[in-house]
Formats: C-alpha cells, structure tokens, sequence
C-alpha cells in the first residue's frame, strides 16, 4: 500500500463509522466501475480495429469527403 492511500485510511478512521461506510462504498464502486472498463475495452479492442479497417476501406475507395467544420 502507498503511504498515500494508507494516510488516506488513517484519517478516514477517525471519521464516523457512517462516513467511513460512505466513503468505503464510494471506493468499491469505483474500482468495481474502473474493472468494468477495463473489461469492456479490451472486448471493444477487435470490434473498434474492425470499424477502422473499414473506414479505411470507405476512404481509398473515395465514398469519405473532407470534415467541413463550418457545416457544422
């Protein structure tokens, strides 16, 4: 554990035990949100490649046309 996150602890114990459960699942939550993520851009990883294989398609068969920002 950093020294960081274990002072982080240290003062959050002296906290009431109400906030110290908040701030507990507020932690949880996040790591749990961060796994979720992770998980769900490693699956994305071949679908996103697979979408940009056929962007590229699409341009050198000219079907794509330069972005006119002020179309916008």
């Amino acid at each position: 554990m950093t020294q960081l996150l274990e002072h982080a602890f240290q003062e959050a114990s002296k906290l009431p035990d109400m906030q110290q459960n908040m701030i507990a699942r507020w932690l949880l939550d996040e790591l749990l949100a961060e796994k979720k993520w992770n998980s769900l851009f490693a699956e994305s990883e071949n679908f996103l490649a697979d979408l940009a294989d056929e962007a590229l398609k699409e341009h050198r068969a000219g079907k794509t046309k330069p972005l006119d920002l002020d179309a916008l």
